[in-house]
């Protein structure tokens, strides 16, 4: 739970409201935002892209709270890379639609984290969105992968202490395949 507030995140959402909802927000980051309309696609519904920016916008506040702030980037010329990201689209949003993501960290290292986020649409405990991301901490000057500093790997490991009743989900280091393909390139 956020230092800002007791009752909430910390991103103006009620931690009690996502539990009425029966989302277990327990040792998560959460971030709530609203489908803007430049974001619909001319199928009438969120375009592929900002579902990434969505879980991207989160990721930043997310990142705020272990440390890692604009301030921080700034002083330290250090911030964070994504490297790699695998996404899930399950259900639709549709423009003024709100909806709220929840992350977790699966693991990290002295220079690494592994993070999932499930979206969710205002109101439901259906995941909409998913996300799993690998982060690498980054020196700026030089633009190579380098060590969290202390006080972050301190933050990490009280935000992990939040977590440690959490289970792996189910959705994240899927393959993505075709169970039966009519053509499939050689694997071997």
């Amino acid at each position: 739970m956020s230092k800002i507030e007791k009752d909430y995140t910390g991103y103006g959402l009620p931690l009690e409201e996502l539990l009425q909802e029966g989302v277990n927000c327990e040792g998560h980051f959460i971030y709530e935002g609203d489908v803007l309309p430049e974001w619909i696609d001319m199928n009438g519904h969120m375009n592929v892209a900002y579902y990434v920016h969505a879980f991207d916008l989160a990721i930043d506040k997310h990142w705020a709270e272990i440390g890692v702030t604009q301030e921080y980037i700034e002083n330290q010329q250090c911030s964070t890379f994504s490297v790699e990201c695998h996404i899930t689209y399950q259900n639709e949003m549709k423009v003024k639609e709100r909806y709220y993501i929840v992350s977790q960290i699966l693991a990290y290292d002295e220079k690494r984290i592994h993070l999932f986020q499930n979206m969710f649409k205002k109101g439901s405990k259906d995941i909409v969105a998913t996300a799993e991301w690998m982060n690498l901490h980054v020196n700026l000057k030089t633009r190579k992968v380098s060590p969290w500093p202390p006080d972050i790997l301190i933050s990490l490991q009280d935000k992990i202490k939040s977590q440690e009743r959490m289970s792996w989900p189910d959705e994240a280091g899927k393959k993505m395949s075709i169970k039966q393909p009519i053509y499939q390139i050689n694997t071997d």
